[in-house]
């Protein structure tokens, strides 16, 4: 089988998340958009410095802290879930890379997160359910196509697990971004645990759109075209640790990781040639135009392998009382397309990333709901960035 060949950041590779632009309906009244009481994240193992000496041995002092050996971890002790070792204040976040535990089998036998991608809806503030929009396959190869949406791996209790994420944009670091958006049912398991572990990015994942099948003889470029990105840090809101999985916490269910390499020093945005700006504006469901989610849905009739978009007009999702509005699209993806980007067309022309998936219907498909992403959302990106502003 022959490798993709990785484009170089000096090409200036432009994603192109093709997006119909469509004027805005009438205006409404806003939801109640009262920001997160608070961003909640975890100390970082570095200053975002060079990976090595330091970073295991900060890691290795956060472990012991916790009564747990940095070499045992490597060796399986992170298969501990005792909720004395389940690690879940917002500081408490470690990800030390196990250089290898991804291979492509591993990978292939992650599952989606199902049971987190169903919430009842409320009644106030809520519009008429979607007609559904047959999700569509992205173009291939990926990278030329939708460079910053990849997959996201990580285990938890019931085993490895699937999510979708998109590498973002870092103020403090222009062109060389280590920032991924995803959401905070992807990174944490909110009221009923803590921080999910062995948490790894992968950019453009099946950059050439293969079967199961044909995956079990790629080679590995194949299937992560630009290498694995680790989390080396974590943010999510704090309602979601409080609360996540409840029908209260679906609207803060966003979560910004910053990654690096498992391979190599460059950053992701470097890697990769691609990030996209966040929209914090939230505008209304009806101000909002058109939005496209884009991800890789796990859970039949999907199977985690294809990156696939949606292409809708959003409308409003209450999840629960004095909660603030949801948006919710038409759309077929399942489990696995969590976390995946929601992206639309800026007044000035540019296309950002607006929400993320979060929630679909209980029992079945059609529709996906995200998170309006305001103020307590921008608190949790610049978290992230200021930690790692050096």
């Amino acid at each position: 089988m022959r490798s993709v060949r990785l484009i170089p950041a000096a090409l200036g590779l432009v994603t192109a998340l093709a997006l119909t632009t469509t004027a805005c309906g009438p205006t409404e009244t806003p939801a109640d958009s009262k920001p997160a009481t608070g961003a909640s994240s975890s100390a970082p193992a570095t200053d975002g410095g060079d990976a090595g000496a330091d970073l295991t041995k900060d890691l290795a002092d956060k472990l012991k802290k916790h009564g747990v050996d940095l070499d045992k971890w490597k060796n399986g002790e992170w298969k501990n879930w005792d909720r004395d070792k389940w690690l879940r204040e917002a500081q408490d976040f470690v990800n030390p890379v196990i250089e290898g535990l991804w291979d492509p089998a591993r990978m292939q036998s992650a599952k989606s997160p199902d049971q987190t991608i169903t919430a009842q809806a409320g009644t106030g503030g809520t519009d008429p359910t979607p007609r559904p929009v047959t999700a569509q396959r992205e173009k291939t190869p990926y990278h030329s196509h939708a460079a910053p949406v990849g997959k996201i791996f990580f285990d938890s209790p019931e085993g490895s697990m699937v999510c979708s994420g998109t590498i973002v944009k870092d103020p403090r670091h222009p062109g060389k971004s280590n920032l991924v958006w995803t959401a905070g049912h992807c990174v944490h398991a909110g009221k009923k645990g803590g921080w999910y572990r062995n948490i790894a990015f992968v950019p453009a994942f099946n950059d050439l759109g293969k079967s199961p099948a044909a995956l079990q003889n790629a080679q590995p470029q194949e299937v992560y075209p630009y290498g694995q990105f680790w989390a080396d840090w974590a943010v999510t809101s704090g309602e979601w640790i409080n609360a996540g999985g409840t029908n209260q916490a679906w609207p803060y269910d966003y979560a910004v990781l910053h990654v690096q390499p498992e391979r190599g020093s460059k950053s992701l945005e470097e890697t990769v040639g691609a990030a996209l700006p966040v929209d914090f504006s939230a505008p209304t469901a009806a101000q909002s135009g058109t939005m496209g989610a884009w991800g890789y849905p796990a859970a039949p009739p999907y199977n985690g392998m294809i990156m696939h978009k949606c292409l809708d007009r959003p409308t409003r999702l209450t999840t629960a009382p004095a909660t603030p509005t949801m948006y919710r699209i038409g759309c077929t993806m399942t489990g696995g397309s969590s976390g995946g980007g929601w992206f639309r067309v800026l007044p000035n022309g540019k296309t950002a990333l607006v929400s993320n998936t979060s929630i679909g219907p209980a029992g079945g498909n059609g529709w996906l709901a995200g998170p309006q992403l305001g103020r307590g959302a921008q608190a949790v990106h610049e978290m992230v960035s200021k930690k790692f502003a050096r």
